[in-house]
């Protein structure tokens, strides 16, 4: 049984969004909500992210929604680094802050700013290592920063049980055709 699922993904420049707006991020929040649902029902107990805006901050948005229901499911954000937010822009860092503000654990793996890629690299193996499911919305024909978590999540499976669980954009494709079939009058 999973008691700590990580949620990670796209950053959203990656994914071509820009604005909180963007019509994506409902089916991409409806695909995580798609993925978690079961794992709550199994007795899910903390969902881990490291803070990135685009799906791990939306992530974060799908955990406090489902929190009204059931108060139990905790947030914690394990950054890499200290101020992994100082060079994003103001409009990431207020939702940034907004997501610390809500969730109920906090901290950096590396007790220092930003020095050499090892840092991520250790980070992504650590919160690996702290967990029992990794839901990652990834597309092999789109390669793109989540690749590195995916690479440490299957290094583990492949010594021991460890669920990978992707989200592909077909996934996502199938979701919003459901959405526009639901939509339909008939």
């Amino acid at each position: 049984m999973a008691k700590v699922a990580v949620v990670s993904g796209y950053k959203a420049y990656e994914l071509g969004i820009y604005k909180q707006s963007h019509p994506a991020i409902e089916y991409i929040k409806k695909a995580i909500l798609k993925e978690l649902t079961p794992l709550v029902e199994e007795g899910l107990e903390w969902v881990l992210i490291s803070g990135q805006p685009g799906v791990e901050l939306w992530a974060a948005e799908v955990v406090f929604e489902l929190q009204q229901f059931l108060p139990d499911l905790k947030l914690s954000v394990l950054t890499p680094f200290l101020n992994q937010e100082d060079k994003w822009s103001e409009t990431n860092q207020e939702w940034y802050g907004s997501v610390l503000a809500q969730a109920d654990h906090v901290d950096s793996i590396s007790k220092r700013p930003y020095e050499k890629p090892w840092q991520l690299k250790t980070a992504n193996q650590f919160i690996i290592h702290k967990s029992d499911v990794l839901i990652l919305l990834y597309d092999d024909e789109k390669e793109g920063s989540p690749r590195f978590l995916l690479e440490a999540a299957k290094k583990r499976e492949a010594k021991e049980t460890y669920e990978i669980r992707l989200i592909s954009f077909n996934d996502l494709q199938l979701i919003i055709e459901e959405e526009q079939f639901n939509q339909q009058d008939f």
